[in-house]
C-alpha cells in the first residue's frame, strides 16, 4: 500500500468491537512507534498500554464520552520533559512535538493492521497521572484509544484545498 493510501485509509474511529488486540499486534504498534525520529533522537517519549478492565473504567473517567467505553486499548502517550529537547534561542520544548510524531505512526500503523484509532487530547490530565502512576516530570500528552472499528466505513475527509495551505 502507498503512503498516501494508508493515509486516507486512517480516520477517527469512535466504535469498536470488543474483540482484543493481539499481543504481536500491539507489539508490532509500539516497533512503529519506536522508530519514530525526535528531535535530537532524545526519544523522550513513553507509553502505556492498557488493556486491563480496572485500568480502563479508570480512564473512562478521564475523558467524558461514552463512546471511549467500546475502546478494549488505551494507550496513553507521556513526556518526559526532563529528557525532551528544548531550543536554545527560546527554551521551547519540543517534547510534545516527538510524542505527536510518535503517535501519528501509531496510528498509521494501526491503519495499516485494521485497527481503528482516534487522539484524545481534552482530558483530565491530573486523574490521568494518578491512574498511570506517573512521577512529576512525566506528563500525559495524548490518549489513544485503539480496537476493531465496529464499522469500517471510512468517511469523507474535510480537507483545505492544497492552495490554503501552502505560503
Amino acid at each position: 500500500m502507498k503512503l498516501l493510501e494508508l493515509i486516507k485509509k486512517r480516520y477517527s474511529v469512535r466504535d469498536f468491537l470488543p474483540t482484543p488486540i493481539e499481543q504481536e499486534k500491539l507489539a508490532y504498534l509500539m516497533e512503529c512507534v519506536r522508530m519514530a525520529p525526535s528531535a535530537v533522537n532524545l526519544q523522550p517519549w513513553l507509553f502505556s498500554i492498557i488493556t486491563d478492565k480496572k485500568r480502563l473504567t479508570a480512564l473512562h473517567n478521564v475523558y467524558q464520552k461514552d463512546w471511549i467505553k467500546s475502546a478494549p486499548c488505551i494507550i496513553a502517550a507521556c513526556v518526559n520533559h526532563d529528557v525532551s529537547w528544548h531550543r536554545k534561542s527560546d527554551n521551547k520544548d519540543h517534547g510534545d512535538i516527538d510524542v505527536a510524531i510518535a503517535v501519528e505512526h501509531l496510528c498509521l500503523a494501526a491503519a495499516e493492521q485494521d485497527i481503528g484509532s482516534c487522539w484524545v487530547c481534552n482530558f483530565d490530565v491530573k486523574t490521568c497521572k494518578e491512574i498511570l502512576q506517573l512521577p512529576p516530570q512525566i506528563e500525559p500528552v495524548v490518549l489513544i484509544p485503539l480496537g476493531y472499528p465496529s464499522d469500517y466505513t471510512i468517511p469523507e475527509k474535510k480537507r483545505k484545498n492544497i492552495n490554503e495551505i501552502i505560503l
